[in-house]
């Protein structure tokens, strides 16, 4: 044998090796890619059905807010409405109840110090630190 030959035998049983190898790699690919194939369809199978269920989910959610929102501007109208409603009521009778009660103390009073036969006090006065200070109207002196 010469040098020629050796070296076409050890280029062959080479490319012999590199063949086999590169058959199992292709051979490993084709059932990572079937693999993949029956994954992605289990997948597609249930997730279409998942979807559906999550958009009628989100159907729901919108119908629910949807009254939720009702309900809101319902609550706000009506909040609006005892609003003005106490203030009607406070207008009409705040001022003229404020009236009456400030004129059954004056009555009270006057009549009190009649029967007393007293004149009507001057409130005294009490000075602090240069500012004078009225007596504090809840004490009376008996």
């Amino acid at each position: 044998m010469t040098g020629g030959e050796v070296a076409g035998i050890l280029v062959a049983v080479f490319w012999a090796i590199l063949v086999s190898f590169l058959a199992v790699v292709l051979v490993r690919l084709a059932q990572t890619l079937r693999a993949t194939t029956r994954l992605v369809a289990e997948v597609t199978e249930r997730a279409v059905p998942l979807l559906s269920d999550a958009s009628a989910t989100v159907r729901s959610a919108q119908t629910q807010l949807d009254r939720v929102d009702a309900i809101a501007s319902d609550v706000q109208e009506v909040t609006s409405n005892a609003s003005a409603l106490s203030t009607t009521v406070a207008s009409t009778f705040g001022g003229p109840l404020v009236k009456v009660a400030a004129f059954g103390y004056g009555v009270r009073r006057a009549l009190s110090r009649e029967q007393d036969n007293q004149p009507a006090e001057r409130p005294r006065r009490t000075v602090v630190t240069g500012r004078t200070v009225p007596r504090a109207r809840g004490r009376r002196k008996g």
